[in-house]
């Protein structure tokens, strides 16, 4: 049991920032680096829910904040992620992810990504400065040659919140590049249209799409992981659904604070 919650991934971030890292990241030669979907201030929560034998469990949680810092004289938003594990499962497998990335302000590329995970007592950290004038990004250290717009996994879940969906047609794939544990990943998301959801927190219009997940992690790669995103000005993650090597996760937004835009993709709360 233990080595079923290690591989259903209550790893980075509890799941979440690996999940909707893979399905909101975009190409820096797509849309405009300028945001309009969230702004300094903002707050949110989301539950982590893992299916085995038929039966959904609350398995952690993760939490996003962002704020407006001046750093060296630039405007930079300083994003964090934090994940654990549900009070249930700290006694079995604990779980403590804290990552961290800042984002130029006019540029939305990341300046630099840092990653603090301790999992069931094994700890990863990591620093990565990235220079996007050189082509480059020195992670503890060591230097790499990046491709023009290359995105963090936590700086790209915000860059491409500000992709205009309406651009596009169901079915058409969208490219991006991911610097994710020093290698430099080409997949895509795909657009798959609109539709109405119902989640944990409530009933939404949304967006549905589907990324090429990354194969040799806790996914077997390929197009099997769902995404919904609300179909307002937030595009905010309301739901990522997809099978893993054992059972299957769901990650649905409980909280939410300081939005930028009105969330008029709300229909209704659940009781």
């Amino acid at each position: 049991m233990k080595e079923s919650i290690k591989m259903f991934g209550l790893k980075h971030i509890a799941v979440i920032v690996f999940l909707l890292a893979n399905a909101f990241a975009a190409s820096a030669q797509g849309d405009a680096a300028r945001n309009t979907s969230f702004k300094d201030g903002e707050r949110l929560t989301f539950h982590v829910y893992y299916n085995m034998s038929f039966v959904w469990v609350n398995a952690g949680t993760a939490k996003f904040s962002t704020d407006l810092e001046d750093i060296n004289g630039k405007k930079e938003y300083h994003i964090t992620g934090d994940g654990k594990t549900s009070h249930s499962y700290e006694w079995f497998f604990k779980v403590k992810d804290r990552y961290e990335t800042y984002i130029d302000k006019e540029t939305m590329l990341p300046e630099r990504f840092v990653r603090d995970v301790n999992e069931g007592g094994t700890k990863i950290n990591q620093d990565v400065t990235f220079n996007h004038k050189k082509g480059e990004a020195i992670s503890n250290k060591k230097l790499y040659t990046i491709p023009k717009g290359t995105q963090d996994i936590l700086s790209s879940i915000f860059y491409a919140r500000n992709i205009d969906y309406n651009r596009y047609k169901p079915g058409d794939k969208i490219p991006f590049n991911l610097f994710l544990d020093d290698k430099v990943y080409n997949v895509y998301i795909k657009y798959l249209g609109k539709e109405q959801i119902t989640t944990k927190m409530g009933t939404f219009n949304a967006i549905k799409i589907v990324p090429l997940l990354i194969q040799g992690t806790i996914f077997t790669g390929g197009e099997k992981m769902t995404i919904w995103v609300s179909d307002d000005e937030n595009h905010l993650p309301l739901r990522v659904d997809s099978p893993i090597l054992v059972g299957s996760v769901k990650v649905d937004l409980m909280e939410y604070s300081n939005l930028r835009n009105p969330f008029t993709s709300m229909i209704s709360k659940a009781d």
